[in-house]
């Protein structure tokens, strides 16, 4: 009798063990399950609150572990400068996010956040971290599968602080050097703004040739998921002026800004960030036609929207005027995550109440919640939600400078060398009895890295990350019997009692984001032209543009022996002192054209009233002296790549007329709220 009642109780033990681990049983939580299913399954066990949850997301100096167990946050953020700690290490980086995560973890369902950082030129908040050119720079490259291994090489050095999620690559068009973006956007030329996008294969990773178009696709732990920004037109604002109204017909948006869209959606872009800027006076966050419509209808663009910092609070004007109206309009309009990024209490209150009143109707809220888990399961966050500290040592690294120091020598464009076309100053000899280097840009990082490095505004100086400055690039290059004579802004009587050989000036424009860079003069920082005039009209000297966009050089070009446009170049200024000094040869071609008067703005390559002091595609080339031969994208491929997006702007303006003329027969409605 004990034995049999033994036999029973160790059934009943068994028995009610194997219903515990079938209860435990999450579809969403196995690998092996295909990703439909297990967002299926997950969505279906998500109430209403949770899944508006996974729409936000926040900054971090709001974030604690304890707020995203307790509201399953979907998503935290770095702002521009917002880091752990002042030159927080990688260490610094992966423990504070794996807290955030670790808090992700516990909440109910356990569904994993995503980080986000702006890295866009290279992993930029982070001290330490290799600071690439401006996309200006790059564009002057025309060297795709160069920014392809520079998307590789940012995503390692995000990964190595435990991030798997940028907000790059920007691919406006800008059509107007005035705007304070401008570096940011590679080209005024679509064409080779479109080539760029091969960033995002570098970044995320190259696809399976069977990948199904438009889903977002995130190759392994060493890559990251990318955000195609700001859609969309927002380069071709009024008189360049930042968030403004791009005033231009369906015609001119689909061939000019939208083509790089196509393009990144072909790449499997994850995700794409809405413009602060409006589109012929709608505000873009609240257009419905263009996200949703042709975004995610016409391209079929399957990742997730996502808005810009605090981009449906400026919905209305002034912003946060009427926020559930904002909130109404951007949900509606087909965005899916929003960057509230600190008030994210009153956007669960604003979006749960549209809900629950038929303003917003669920399966809008279901679909952005499925887009956001797509790229989630996508990017192995289920399986790997933490971060490790296995790639630390790829911050900074070597190789990654190296490549950034290549990636500068490309980006340089020689605009003149020689008066009058003739006795070429440059290459420079290395070997002289005493050289002058002078200018506000010299001997300064910050400026030769320029907005969004360390700060969203930039900063001055050599003391807040590594790099090398053009003035100890110059020391480091020139023969040791060489005398190198530093004096920022020399005096007549300076240069009066020296006998230089020749001299090296530096000049630009101070570090700027955004608003802040708006500028409708276009001067260079002073003293610039002062030293220019000075130091040119006693010595022998090239002079060097440090800007983020093409800058008023006209008056005083005639006194210059040699021009070169650096851009922004970032922290490895031996990239410059590589080709001045003749080790490799000039080989950038201008990705903007170079104006003679800023009353000629805007004007852009193939306009009726093209004058310009130097013209787009235009750079002089020069050999390198030691044979060294700089390795060049073939002219070929390229031109079979701008052959290849003519043919895709016809075939959106065919898909566009079709939507426009079904729009006519179904048109959509939105819904107002009345206030």
């Amino acid at each position: 009798m004990c034995q049999m009642s033994l036999i029973l109780l160790l059934g009943i033990m068994f028995l009610s063990w194997g219903i515990v681990v079938e209860a435990e049983y999450a579809k969403y939580k196995d690998p092996k399950q295909p990703v439909g299913a297990r967002i299926k399954d997950l969505m279906s066990r998500m109430t209403l609150q949770e899944k508006i949850a996974q729409m936000i997301q926040i900054d971090r100096i709001v974030a604690s572990p304890n707020i995203l167990k307790t509201y399953s946050i979907g998503s935290v953020l770095s702002g521009g400068g917002s880091t752990p700690l002042p030159e927080a290490t990688a260490f610094d980086w992966v423990n504070m996010i794996n807290g955030f995560q670790n808090g992700s973890l516990s909440s109910r369902l356990g569904i994993p956040m995503i980080y986000g950082i702006d890295a866009v030129h290279g992993h930029n908040n982070v001290y330490n971290a290799t600071i690439f050119p401006h996309n200006i720079g790059l564009g002057a490259t025309r060297d795709p599968e160069l920014v392809k291994r520079i998307g590789a090489a940012t995503a390692l050095e995000v990964r190595a602080t435990g991030i798997p999620y940028v907000f790059a690559p920007c691919i406006a068009v800008c059509r107007d050097p005035r705007w304070g973006r401008c570096y940011e956007s590679y080209s005024e030329d679509h064409k080779l703004v479109e080539i760029m996008t091969d960033i995002i294969l570098g970044l995320q990773g190259d696809p399976p040739t069977n990948s199904r178009k438009g889903v977002p696709y995130v190759g392994k732990k060493k890559n990251v998921a990318a955000c195609a920004k700001h859609f969309v037109g927002d380069g071709g604002t009024t008189k360049g002026i930042d968030e403004n109204n791009t005033v231009i017909d369906r015609h001119g948006l689909l061939s000019i800004h939208m083509p790089a869209y196509a393009d990144s959606v072909i790449k499997h872009v994850s995700t794409v960030m809405v413009s602060y800027s409006s589109w012929n006076g709608q505000k873009m966050h609240a257009n419905h036609e263009l996200i949703t419509g042709f975004l995610k209808g016409t391209l079929k663009f399957k990742g997730f929207v996502i808005s810009d910092w605090e981009g449906i609070d400026r919905i209305t004007s002034p912003p946060h005027a009427n926020y559930s109206y904002s909130v109404l309009s951007g949900i509606l309009a087909g965005i899916d995550m929003v960057m509230v990024p600190l008030n994210y209490t009153e956007f669960i209150d604003d979006l749960s109440y549209l809900v629950k009143n038929d303003n917003i109707p669920m399966d809008r809220i279901d679909d952005a919640v499925r887009r956001i888990l797509v790229v989630k399961f996508s990017m192995g966050l289920f399986e790997n939600p933490l971060a490790d500290l296995s790639l630390v040592n790829e911050l900074g690294s070597q190789a990654h400078r190296d490549l950034a120091r290549e990636a500068v020598r490309k980006s340089l464009v020689l605009l003149k060398n020689g008066k009058n076309g003739t006795n070429p100053l440059l290459p420079l000899p290395k070997k002289a009895s005493k050289i002058l280097v002078a200018g506000t840009h010299i001997d300064n990082l910050g400026y030769q890295c320029g907005g969004w490095t360390i700060t969203w505004q930039g900063f001055s100086g050599n003391n807040y990350t590594r790099g090398t400055t053009i003035l100890g690039a110059i020391k480091a290059a020139v023969d040791p019997s060489t005398k190198v004579i530093f004096q920022a802004d020399p005096d007549s009587n300076f240069l009066k009692a020296n006998k230089f050989e020749y001299a090296i000036v530096v000049v630009g424009e101070a570090p700027y984001a955004e608003t802040a860079g708006d500028s409708m003069d276009l001067e260079m920082l002073d003293p610039g032209p002062a030293i220019i005039n000075n130091v040119c009209a006693a010595v022998k000297c090239v002079v060097i543009v440090i800007s983020g966009r093409p800058i008023v050089i006209e008056p005083y070009i005639s006194s210059i022996d040699a021009l070169v446009a650096a851009w922004l170049p970032g922290t490895e200024g031996e990239g410059i002192t590589d080709v001045i000094f003749g080790d490799y040869g000039f080989t950038g071609k201008l990705s903007r054209t170079w104006f003679k008067s800023v009353d000629q703005l805007p004007m852009n390559v193939g306009d009726a009233h093209y004058d310009p002091l130097f013209p787009f595609d235009f750079g002089l080339e020069t050999k390198p002296a030691s044979g060294i031969v700089a390795r060049t994208t073939s002219a070929a491929v390229v031109e079979s790549r701008y052959l290849l997006s003519t043919v895709v702007v016809i075939i959106l303006n065919l898909y566009f007329t079709v939507i426009q003329v079904l729009a006519k027969l179904t048109p959509f409605k939105p819904l107002v709220l009345k206030m």
